[in-house]
This record gives structure tokens, sequence and C-alpha cells, in this order.
């Protein structure tokens, strides 16, 4: 355990002196707090004390940091005074005293034996609080609950407030403020090996770099630091950053590194493999360790199967050893091939102690999920953090590869559609085993055991039927119940539907489900043609449907998305939400939906395809099943729109959109409007791509532009894009110059905030002609923008000014003021770039004015960006600061982590510029962890800038390897920032 300062020894009383009054339990002294790591200070309550001058504050902090013992007023003196003391100072001393005890609460400062001392309840003062703290902490580590050690340090280094002891004078404060600052840092580093341990390296990383840069000769930070980078995958900066040390422990002290360091150097040049790991304490059972078991719940009237589950099961058991053991099952829907797989799963879990992994493809539906996703999924699971997912396929499952390695682990892969999307997501490691569930028999799937899983027995599905309808009224009726299950073509999903509705109704014989199954218009050996045989065994719920709840079934499986909630639902079927309800939940009961969550509902893919066939062939007129998804399109339409409008108001995009028949949702404030944008984004951009080929082409463009803030997010903007040039490629085959040019314009700006430049101004030459061809002021005024936006990024200001000052032109007449203030504060940016400070600085503000006018909140975020790109070039750094450390917290709370994390670039290059190096390394860092907008563009200058700032503290090797990554992303894209990169380099090229 870390020495705790304590007050030097010679000042603890000698035996049997003892105050002459104690007051700890004084009601006055339970109300009394004080605080020591920061300024010295004293509560009553809530109520702060006025402590008095530097003197009266040092022989406050004297007493506190006695706990309670007394103190003399020799050892007072010279505590305050050290060797050469006034020749008044037992006057002084006793002056202090008297003015303290007038403030304090009564029985707080007591006199005894000739000395004072301090009387304070426990917890009252913040260093025995963080002493509290840290003894917590070891006991919880010394447990292996690295997450609650954590926090207790945390909560500890929480209570400093500054530098402790502060403007307190006197030798014995100069001693104890080292000693405090000291324990403080030995608190860090404590918190910082356990992050490393718990696999935070990626966060910690830019904390250690502006640690390493106040406390350069501390050479465990060094170590720390080194071993973040390594598991960040940065090994070059991470072999910098040694040699950096190396030299700066050699110039300043005429030393080498310590052993420890050494060693750690030579680790990371060997690749160690143990250092991508944690450290062997976080290994130990005590700590708590990742261990996913995401199987689905085993069904409790699992029936039959027996061979199945003996084969399946016994290669399950046989994967250790094994590189892998692969099983696919396949077979028609509905025949129970997730059923089996999942209580197979369950049954050889033992095997695998490390974890169950499960996921469900989506291979039947129209869009799979897409093995990227799947595996990024599958990496946090296993306790990968979200900072160090890579982004590309191959990346992605290399790491899950290499974290499967050594580990034991079962993966279910459910409902797969095609052994290419399988392929990635198999562990490939020896003791891990998969299990893949699919349509189609997976032949190229190689070294895979394939099953082919055919419908039941007539004995298993007559004892899944009586399991689910109840053995009594079987017996009494057992050919009726052969009769059901044989009209049911003995196929599981089927059987349970069936069995299920009789349960559900006591007043029902078997008999009297027989007789409505005989009368079926498809013969049961028809059930091996596929999709045929699943339509037929749908057939029997769905013909005991109520007519509301036949049209509600047909209706709602109409939508693409992957689930609906209880509001859209209500839209598609044109009732009140409560009446909306009532029927979901009685197509829950009848096993035909899904509830997914409170208020959500879902189809198994099959069923809705069966849906959908009852649609084509029992909604008529078709116009029914065209006035149901355009009710959905408004929903959507209409709500997202209100989302934009409380985001942006005085925007007057939302007077632009094409009028809805429909009215949206009303949100209480901003949180629960970006909430709903945010939960409903798959479903929004499933009905944009599936309202492209009708009517609603218009509507569904809009739809993209009033839910942009998808695109901006950072979570789902790929989709977003898809969905984007899925309508401009609609708009354009249906010869809409309007929907074609908003969507072009809002593809480009998509394209223009992850750096594809080029890209966007080719998309937003043809959309300037459409806009021209289509009258629309929106898509005129925000393609002169956009265009803005990309010359500014180029470097081509000039050209940039000319689209803005049209742009601005546009939006005045249009009265659109927000979007005049975006404008004004990008044209703030290109007159900056052209060396008008000045003028820069008065447009930025008259954005924030217009902003602050409308009661924008999120977008004033964008004007004091600009306002403090231009202050920071005016060399009026402080009032930069402040202006875009505003930005970063709107951006962060609006959750815009790319602009958030451009701007905390911004604020690097300000603490640049203004020569505090270690500041400007950190804000750089937290950008590389969150992201910018402009993509790898971006990421290249904001490595440039790091390095930059590794030079001012002395980091050259760091900094060096910095610019080489910089230099080969610019290479690769072909920018000219590449030249500026070379000449960093080699500065006898510049």
């Amino acid at each position: 355990m870390v020495d705790v300062p304590r007050v030097p020894e010679q000042w603890r009383p000698a035996s049997g002196d003892a105050p002459e009054e104690r007051a700890e339990g004084h009601p006055e002294v339970q109300a009394s707090r004080f605080s020591v790591l920061g300024p010295v200070r004293a509560w009553h309550g809530e109520e702060q004390l006025p402590t008095g001058s530097p003197q009266q504050r040092a022989l406050l902090a004297a007493l506190l940091l006695r706990e309670g013992r007394t103190a003399t007023a020799s050892e007072l003196i010279d505590a305050l005074w050290g060797e050469e003391p006034p020749s008044q100072a037992l006057a002084a001393v006793r002056t202090y005293a008297s003015r303290l005890r007038k403030v304090l609460p009564a029985g707080v400062l007591v006199s005894e034996s000739g000395g004072y001392s301090v009387q304070v309840a426990d917890g009252a003062l913040d260093l025995a609080a963080a002493e509290d703290l840290w003894a917590a902490a070891e006991k919880s580590r010394g447990a292996g609950d690295l997450c609650q050690a954590r926090t207790l340090v945390n909560r500890a280094l929480a209570l400093w407030h500054g530098e402790p002891l502060a403007g307190v004078p006197g030798p014995y404060a100069d001693t104890q403020r080292t000693r405090l600052e000291e324990w403080r840092l030995q608190l860090i580093e404590t918190r910082l090996d356990m992050d490393l341990e718990q696999g935070c390296h990626a966060e910690a990383v830019s904390e250690l770099t502006a640690l390493t840069a106040a406390h350069p000769l501390r050479e465990r930070l060094r170590e720390l630091l080194m071993l973040a980078l390594y598991r960040s995958g940065r090994q070059a900066e991470a072999l910098a950053v040694y040699a950096d040390t190396r030299r700066l422990l050699a110039d300043e002290l005429g030393v080498d590194p310590r052993p420890g360091l050494k060693e750690l150097q030579q680790r990371i040049l060997q690749a160690d493999p143990a250092l991508a790991e944690p450290s062997a304490a976080a290994a130990e059972p005590a700590t708590a360790v990742v261990r996913p078991a995401q199987l689905p719940a085993t069904v409790p009237d699992f029936t039959g199967r027996a061979s199945f589950v003996d084969e399946l099961s016994d290669i399950l058991s046989s994967a250790e050893g094994r590189v892998m053991a692969v099983s696919a099952l396949a077979g028609i829907g509905g025949v129970g091939k997730t059923t089996l797989a999942v209580h197979v799963a369950h049954v050889a879990r033992a095997h695998f102690p490390d974890g169950q992994l499960y996921v469900d493809l989506q291979g039947a539906g129209a869009r799979a999920a897409e093995p990227e996703t799947v595996l990024g999924a599958f990496l946090r699971a296993l306790g990968t953090p979200d900072s160090a997912v890579p982004d590309s396929l191959e990346e992605r499952a290399a790491l899950y590869r290499s974290v499967l390695d050594g580990r034991r682990v079962l993966v279910l892969l459910d409902n797969a559609r095609d052994a290419a999307q399988v392929r990635p997501l198999l562990p490939g490691m020896e003791g891990c085993a998969a299990l893949v569930t699919s349509r189609v028999r997976m032949v190229d799937l190689a070294g895979a055991h394939l099953v082919d899983l055919d419908v039941m027995s007539p004995e298993e599905a007559l004892l899944l039927f009586t399991r689910i309808v109840g053995e009594e009224r079987v017996t009494s009726e057992r050919k009726a119940a052969l009769d059901t299950v044989a009209a049911c073509g003995f196929l599981p999903l089927a059987i349970r539907i069936a069995a299920s509705r009789l349960a559900a109704r006591r007043t029902w014989t078997v008999s009297t489900l027989a007789v409505k199954l005989a009368d079926e218009r498809r013969r049961l050996d028809e059930l091996q043609a596929g999709d045929l045989a699943v339509k037929a065994t749908f057939e029997l719920g769905y013909g005991q449907l109520e007519p509301a709840q036949a049209r509600a079934f047909r209706l709602l499986g109409l939508a693409d998305g992957p689930d609906l909630s209880l509001a859209a639902a209500a839209a598609i079927l044109d009732l009140p939400p409560e009446e909306a309800e009532d029927l979901l939940e009685a197509l829950v009961d009848t096993s035909l939906i899904e509830s997914a969550a409170p208020g959500r509902y879902r189809y198994h893919d099959l069923v809705r395809l069966y849906a959908r066939a009852c649609a084509d062939r029992d909604e008529q007129p078709p116009s029914e099943r065209e006035a149901a998804m355009s009710r959905l399109l408004d929903f959507y339409l209409a709500s997202a729109a209100r989302v934009y409008a409380i985001e942006r108001p005085g925007d007057r995009t939302v007077d632009h959109l094409e009028v809805t028949a429909r009215a949206g949702l009303d949100f209480s404030d901003s949180t629960a409007a970006f909430d709903w944008l945010h939960t409903e984004a798959a479903c929004i951009l499933a009905c944009v791509q599936q309202s492209l080929g009708s009517d609603g082409l218009r509507r569904a463009v809009d739809l993209l532009l009033a839910s942009k803030d998808l695109a901006e997010s950072g979570a789902i903007s790929y989709r977003y894009e898809i969905a984007t040039r899925s309508a401009c490629e609609a708009a354009a085959t249906a010869r809409d110059s309007l929907a074609e040019g908003r969507a072009r314009v809002t593809l480009a700006q998509v394209l223009n905030k992850v750096g594809r430049f080029e890209d966007a101004a080719a998309e937003l030459e043809l959309a300037t002609v459409l806009a021209a061809d289509s009258g629309d002021p929106w898509a005129t005024g925000n393609a002169l923008n956009e265009q803005g936006i990309i010359n500014n990024c180029i470097s081509r200001p000039a050209v940039s000014e000319g689209h803005l000052r049209e742009a601005i032109d546009v939006f005045r007449a249009d009265g659109n003021r927000h979007s005049e203030a975006s404008a004004l504060c990008n044209l703030s940016r290109a007159l900056l770039a052209m060396g008008s400070t000045s003028t820069s600085i008065d447009l930025a503000q008259q954005g924030i004015a217009i902003y602050t006018d409308l009661g924008v909140t999120f977008r004033l975020a964008n004007a004091k960006y600009a306002l403090g790109l231009a202050l920071s070039d005016a060399g009026r750094h402080s009032e930069a600061l402040d202006q875009l450390n505003d930005a970063v917290q709107i951006f962060a709370e609006n959750r815009q982590r790319l602009w958030q994390g451009t701007t905390h670039y911004r604020v690097a290059e300000v603490y640049l510029a203004d020569g505090q190096a270690a500041q400007a390394a950190l804000h750089a860092e937290q950008a590389l962890a969150i992201g910018c907008v402009g993509g790898e563009w971006m990421r290249a200058n904001v490595l440039m800038l790091l390095g930059k700032s590794l030079v001012g503290l002395a980091q050259l090797d760091r900094a060096r390897a910095c610019w080489r990554e910089a230099l080969a992303i610019h290479e690769e894209s072909g920018a000219p920032e590449a030249v500026q990169v070379r000449n960093l380099l080699d500065p006898s090229t510049a």
C-alpha cells in the first residue's frame, strides 16, 4: 500500500496527553466539513466559512492534518515559520486561533493542554475520506474486483481540487504539499494500471500522453504509455516513447532507463504475445473475466430429435484438441433448426467454459446481417472496448481469432444466408466450435459436418402436441390429435402454433381443431415444395383470426424494418394506439408475431413472408396495401420533421418538406426527440428504401433530409449513405429533378463528412443543375453552402467565398435564418484562410447572434467552433478556448461524436499555438480516440498535429512515428497535405 501523507511523528502527543474536553459528538462538529486537497476550506452544512489570511489557513491546515490530536503552541510556531519565527510568533498564533474560533462552529476548535486541536467528524475531512477510499480500493483489488477498485480510486482522486494546501505558507505546508502531490500521482498510476488490466488501453493513451508531458522524468508513466500504445496497435509510437525517454534521462540525469522499462522495450520489439493480454493479475479467477453467455433459452418442451442431439453433442464435445468443430444444420423454415441448435448448445455448454456467442444472421430476410457488424458485436461481447474494434472486415476477423486464441468458446450462427456470410465468423481456433443453421445446405463450407433436418416423426409430433396442450385433453381424443399433427405436416413450428391456440381456448376440443384443419385447401404432401409448406402451416393460425386481427397481421407484415413500434403500427392500421395495441397483443398470443420489447413487435422472417402473401391475396383492392405503407411513411416523415424542428428552431427546411396527411409524434424535449430518432433509425431507413419506387418518392427523400442527424452521429452513417444513394438512383429513374436534387445534396453532405471531397463535389455539381431546373430553394442554398464547405477543406478559400456568399443570398431570400447563420460561419472560415481575421470574427459573431436569437443550442456549437478558430488566428487564445470548449460540450450532449472529435483537434491547435504542448497532445489524442468529420483525411491531420505537440514535449521519435502514419494516409488518398508531412519528416526538403 502506498504511504499516505501523515502529520510528522514528532507532532504526536506523548503518552497520557489528553484534551481537557472532547467534542466529536457535538452537533456542530457533525455538521462541519473541511478540505485540504486543494484550497484549505471549511463548511458548516452547505455554507462555506471564511478561513481568513494565509497564515490563519496555515494554522487551520496544521491542526486538520493532526487528525484531532493536540498541537502545542511551540509546535504550531515551528509549522508556520520554521527556524526563523517572528518575535511575536506566540501572540500571532493565539490571534489566529481566536479568529478561527469566531468563524468555526462551536466545539470545533478546542484549547487544551496549552495548545489547540480541531475536532472533525468521521469522513468530514477530504484527506481522511481519500485514505478510506484508497484502503477499500486495495481490498477490492486484492479480492479480484478490478471494476470496484477502479471506481474507488477514481472517487478518491475526485476529492482533489487543484494543488493541495493551495496558497498556504510555511515549511510544514510545503512538506505536506509535496507528499500529497506524490500520493496523488501514485493513485493515478495505480488507476491507469487497472485501466490497462481491463483492456482500456486506447482510452488511457491521451491521459498518459498529458501526464508524461507534465512529469517527463517519471518512468512508471512512460512504461504505462508504452504498454497502452502497443496494445492500441501503435507499436512504432511505443518504441519511440522509449527512445525519447532514454534520451531525456541521459540529458537531464545522466542515467539509463530502469530495467523494467528496458525489458518492456525488448518485449515490444519481439512482439511478445503476453503483452497483448492483460497482466497476470487480471487473469486470476478472482478478477472479472468476460465470459459471454448469449444462448437463447431452450424451450422447456423440447421434444424428440434424440439421434441428432447425440450426434451433434458428440461432435461439439470433441472440439478440445481439434482445430475447430463446425456443424451446419439445414432444412426448410419452421422445421426446428434453431430449436435443435439451441438445445444442443445448452447440452454442450459445459465443454466451453469461456463462453457462448449467439447471433441471428437474418439470412432469410431482404437484408442479411453484415459479417463486420456481427464481428463488432462479438468482439464487444468478448470484452474488447469500442475504441479497439477496427473498421474493416478483415481486421475484425483477425482480431476476433486473436481474442479467441486460448479460449474454449461455442459460437451459434443462426439463420445464415450462405457460406460466404458464415466464414468470417468461424472461430478457427483449437478448442472452439461453431453451430450453423440455414435454409440451404452449406456444401461449400469446408470441413463442416452437414446435418439435414427433416420434419418430425408422427410419434415425436404427437408428443410435442401433448406437452403443449396437456396430456388429459389429448388422451381422451388421441385419434383427433393424430389427425391434427398430420394436418400440420409434422412441421414443429406449425404444431406449436396450432397446439398453443388450442391450449389458449379451454372451450375447444381437440376434435374441434382437427375438423378445422381438415378443410385446408393445400395437401400436406405438398410440404416438400419449400415455402408452400410453410404457408400452409401458417394458414392454420391465420384462418382462426378475427377480421380485424387478420387485417392487422396482413398490413403490418408489409413494413421492411427489423421491428415496429406501437406508434408505427397504429399509423399503418390507421387506428388509435390503444386499439392497435389490443390487436398486436392478440397476434402475440397466437405466436404469429413476437413482442421484441415493451411497445415493439416483430415478425419471424417466414411469418412475414406469409403475411405478405396473405396481403397479396386478401387485401383488396391493392390500393389498401399502398395506403398502409403511405401512412407509415407519413408517420416517420412527420415525426422526423418534429425532431429536426426541435433541434433547429428557425430552420425553414421543415417548411419545404412534402406535406403529410398524418401527424407525427410529439416530443417533450430534445432528449426524447433524439432518443426516438436513434431508436427508429433502422426502421426509418428501411421505410425510405421501400418507398422509393412508389408515389412516396419525394416524401422518402424528405425523410432522409429530416433524419440527417443519423448521418452525423457516426453510428448508422453507412446505412444512411446506402439509402441516400438508392434515393438518387430512384429519383433519376423517375426523372424527378426536385427529389433528385435534394437526394444528391444529402449524399454530398454524407460524403463530405467522411472526407470524400471529390465525390461530394461531383454530386453537388449535378445537384446545382437539378435545383435550378426545379426551382427548389432548399437544394439551391444547401448545394452552395456545401460547396463552400468542401472548398474550405481543400484549401480553395476564394472559391469557397463565392459559393457561400451566393448561399447566404439564397437563404435570406427564403427567410431561412438558421441556414443563413450556418453559411455565415462557413464564410468566416473561408475569409480566415484568406487572412481577413477581423472580418472572420465578425461573421462568426453574426452567426452566434442569429442562433441565439432563434433559441438554437445544437447548431450554436458550429458557430462557436468558427469563432474559436478566428479568435485563435487573432492570437486571442484564451477566448478561443472558451468558445471551442463550449462547442465540445454541446456536440457531446447532442451525440455528435465526429464533430466533438473535430473540435478537440481545434482545441489542440490553439494550445499548440499558445505553447502548451502537453495540453495540445492531450486533445489531439482525444480527437484520435473519438474520430473526426473528414474521415481518414482528418485523422492524418490530427496525427500531424500530435507529432508537432510531441516535439514540444521532446518526444521526437514518437512524433516521427505519428508523421509516418499521417504520410501513408495522405499519400494513399493523394491529398496535398502529404507535402507538409514530408517536410516535417525531412526539413531539408522544405
